[in-house]
């Protein structure tokens, strides 16, 4: 059975601050005599369920229409971290991480507040350090279930620049809540957007 790992894009969703609030607004509307329903649909390149581009913080790196296709769909590792209220270290992934694993989903406490319109701050992410340690075994992708792989503020954002630095392909805001730790194939696919930081993305998982 496949899960929808994926929030739905609407107006007044929780956003990145300084990131507009989505708007679908039609364009043409059966209702009001056209042939046929279209909208104009308004948003960040990283809102709800996204996915980072290495050029999102690197210069000359590649766009979300240069990534491997193969990264993007997998086996992948889901991690329960929802004890934790503080930034992840590699302490707290060292015993949750089995061998060979390359796809990484870290649930934790805070994927709840994607459902509250209000921007939470204080959301868990990943450490410089726990950054370093998924370089140093190999993931090529990871996904957390808030807004950012990172925590706020972090001055330089070391986060992002180690983890796309290194080419691991990092997911944002997954709704995570229907899955256990363990293995699932992972299915996280981005729109084709030529020269594009990122993307919104539709990512489902299946289980094991």
């Amino acid at each position: 059975m496949w899960i929808d790992l994926t929030h739905p894009i609407h107006s007044g969703m929780v956003t990145w601050p300084g990131d507009p609030s989505p708007e679908i607004q039609p364009l043409a509307s059966i209702d009001q005599g056209d042939g046929c329903n279209t909208s104009l649909l308004t948003f960040s390149s990283h809102t709800g369920t996204h996915m980072d581009a290495p050029l999102h913080f690197i210069p000359l790196g590649r766009t979300i229409d240069e990534l491997d296709l193969d990264v993007l769909v997998g086996k992948a590792t889901v991690v329960d971290l929802s004890p934790l209220n503080r930034m992840i270290e590699p302490g707290d992934l060292h015993p949750l991480l089995p061998e060979g694993v390359s796809r990484l989903l870290l649930k934790t406490a805070t994927g709840r507040w994607m459902n509250d319109p209000q921007f939470m701050g204080d959301f868990v992410a990943l450490s410089p350090e726990g950054a370093e340690y998924l370089v140093k075994r190999g993931i090529r992708l990871v996904g957390i279930d808030y807004l950012s792989i990172e925590p706020r503020g972090l001055k330089g954002h070391p986060v992002h620049h180690i983890l796309l630095g290194n080419g691991i392909i990092v997911v944002e805001g997954l709704n995570l809540s229907g899955l256990n730790p363990g293995e699932v194939d992972l299915v996280c696919l981005p729109l084709k957007i030529r020269g594009g930081d990122g993307s919104p993305c539709r990512a489902i998982a299946r289980l094991n």
